[in-house]
């Protein structure tokens, strides 16, 4: 399966209540627009659990044409590059990272914010 532009925003329309179709579209437009606006402005993008994107610079170098091996000169370039982060690169690699249970984890993720689990206290810290 690719996930694509156009399944996104099916995706974000059916998740979320009352969102058209139309304007999940605007919404990830607009979002795809300004990661693109930061990165031509050299700017770095960080989604913390998720990674980074940032733009990196190559200098100009001779290289060789590889039909007639004539020299060439290569101008400097720029590349998006993108940096998986550790929350992502952990899910991937995990055993149970399925489809299915992602997009429950995904799902259940409003929940989460509320039911905050503190660690238990130490006698200590307790005065006890």
């Amino acid at each position: 399966m690719v996930m694509n532009k156009s399944k996104l925003v099916e995706t974000l329309a059916q998740r979320i209540p009352n969102l058209t179709k139309k304007k999940a579209e605007a919404v990830v437009n607009t979002i795809f627009q300004q990661m693109s606006e930061s990165l031509c402005r050299d700017d770095r993008i960080e989604i913390r659990g998720f990674g980074s994107f940032q733009v990196n610079s190559y200098p100009s170098y001779v290289g060789r044409n590889p039909r007639t091996g004539d020299t060439i000169q290569v101008p400097p370039k720029k590349l998006p590059f993108f940096k998986v982060g550790k929350e992502l690169k952990e899910r991937v690699n995990s055993p149970y990272a399925t489809a299915g249970a992602i997009a429950a984890e995904a799902a259940g993720a409003d929940d989460d914010d509320e039911e905050v689990e503190e660690a238990p206290e130490s006698e200590e810290a307790s005065g006890g």
